[in-house]
């Protein structure tokens, strides 16, 4: 293409792919020093178009008159939200990911065309995720029952929360009595270390090669599915593994032993501290309806055995029937004391092995968020385990 005939869009481009020219060592300095005054001079041409036709619709509006429309063309500059939302730039970010985060030639491209958007990735690796993508992690975040209760962040490094074991209380000082006690405070905190929560699955060797954003838009849907339900069952583990009474880097899990009955929930949520506030109850399907069958059964004039708690379902904890003696089977309390930390955001980062199961034409793909899941503020959940 002739200089006189490029648009914006095009003197960047080739602005770009001069300026790593000029790296090598045998770049014919004086004949790129003289199309870069070319590039520039044109440059000067579109912007004095565009002021030209700023003025004219100007003088259009002070007398009435219609203007002719700026052409398409003239205006190819999209910011970064523009660009991460077109089809362009999710087929570049997936050949990019494809390509195991090497070739980022077409996203470069499409970046240095945007002048607005030019600075990003230009210092590192790292690109933004295409709107499509993200919007399928959020969506998979948002649709889990317990991962869209607990409190997220996204801090860098480890995460120390702090927390209350034990303090006196207020005292009223009456006057001319001798003075209160000093208030005794013990404090706590918990480190939320982040490590790389994964799932993998096969794909056949023909599906890969055809990649593209529609092959990306697949694997987004399934992993990031299944790395939130992992983060969930995360949730359930930090639960479960937390203390009977608070250590100095562990808050405390109320214990309840009690067979199943219309009044369990009734009984765990009087002891939760006053600041849980909201409270939900998380077992599987089977304990929900066993506990409503048990109302049913009873014959007795019972209100709601779930006392208004919403119930989230796992099928992280074992079914009321099927658990042992000391097992917990239900847990209540608020989510809120939850945190999950992700340094990173929650981007998910993609590993293509093509050769472990070459033999049968299939490609493990494997994604990875970082991220990481705590248990912060005592007395905020209940396990309730079956008696023996």
């Amino acid at each position: 293409m002739e200089i006189k005939e490029m648009q914006m869009s095009d003197i960047e481009t080739r602005s770009a792919e001069i300026e790593e020219l000029l790296k090598s060592d045998d770049a014919d300095i004086n004949s790129l020093t003289k199309e870069v005054e070319e590039l520039e001079n044109r440059k000067a041409e579109i912007l004095a178009e565009v002021e030209q036709r700023k003025k004219e619709a100007e003088e259009a509006l002070k007398n009435g008159t219609e203007v002719e429309p700026v052409k398409a063309e003239e205006r190819k500059i999209m910011d970064i939200k523009e660009l991460r939302n077109s089809k362009e730039y999710a087929q570049a970010y997936a050949s990019w990911v494809l390509s195991d985060y090497k070739d980022d030639k077409e996203l470069r491209k499409i970046l240095t065309a945007n002048a607005d958007s030019a600075n990003v990735g230009a210092n590192d690796t790292t690109y933004p995720v295409p709107v499509m993508l993200e919007e399928k992690v959020e969506t998979a975040w948002e649709n889990d029952e317990i991962m869209n209760r607990v409190t997220p962040r996204f801090l860098k490094g480890n995460v120390k929360v702090g927390f209350e074991i034990s303090s006196t209380e207020a005292v009223v000082h009456a006057e001319g009595s001798a003075a209160p006690a000093e208030e005794r405070l013990v404090l706590g905190a918990v480190e939320i270390k982040a490590d790389s929560v994964k799932k993998w699955l096969y794909v056949t060797t023909e599906q890969y090669e055809i990649g593209g954003d529609a092959f990306m838009d697949y694997i987004y849907d399934e992993l990031a599915y299944r790395i939130v339900k992992k983060m969930a069952a995360i949730v359930i583990d930090a639960i479960k593994n937390s203390p009977a009474a608070s250590s100095a880097t562990n808050p405390a899990v109320a214990q309840l032993s009690k067979a199943l009955a219309t009044d369990t929930i009734v009984v765990a949520e009087g002891l939760l501290s006053a600041e849980a506030t909201d409270i939900v109850a998380i077992m599987t399907r089977s304990t929900e309806s066993a506990i409503k069958a048990l109302k049913v059964s009873s014959g007795e004039n019972v209100g709601d055995p779930l006392d208004g708690v919403t119930v989230l379902h796992t099928d992280a904890l074992p079914n009321y029937a099927n658990a042992t003696s000391g097992q917990a089977y239900m847990l209540v309390g608020d989510l809120k004391s939850i945190l999950a930390n992700f340094p990173n955001g929650r981007e998910i980062k993609f590993i293509f092995d093509e050769k472990s199961k070459a033999e049968d034409d299939l490609v493990k793909v494997v994604g990875r968020i970082l991220a990481g899941i705590g248990y912060t503020k005592p007395n905020q959940f209940v396990q309730v385990k079956k008696p023996a």
